[in-house]
């Protein structure tokens, strides 16, 4: 299963139509080809699916989501949290 987790932008690189996210602490790239040009900006949280940002979200419900799922982590296991990695990396549908 993937979750579509808040993540903040970071960085834009406008040139390949890329934003780097920042997911918890992870950073890692998403494409900008499903949003309008100049929609997306450094600071904004969105939400990605399969490599895309899809939309944006407000930041407090961004913020409010983000804890909750720090809380879901915080309960869990060590080897929960290894296997929900693994799935999160083994996203059939991931492209990016």
């Amino acid at each position: 299963m993937c979750l579509s987790i808040p993540s903040k932008v970071v960085e834009i690189d406008k040139e390949q139509n890329v934003a780097t996210v920042d997911t918890m602490g992870i950073k890692r790239d998403a494409s900008l080809d499903l949003m309008e040009d100049g929609d997306v900006k450094i600071g904004d949280y969105v939400l990605l699916h399969i490599g895309f940002i899809m939309n944006k979200i407000d930041e407090e419900d961004a913020l409010a989501s983000i804890d909750t799922y720090k809380e879901i982590i915080s309960l869990m296991d060590e080897e929960e949290k290894q296997k929900a990695i693994l799935e999160a990396d083994e996203c059939e549908n991931r492209t990016l």
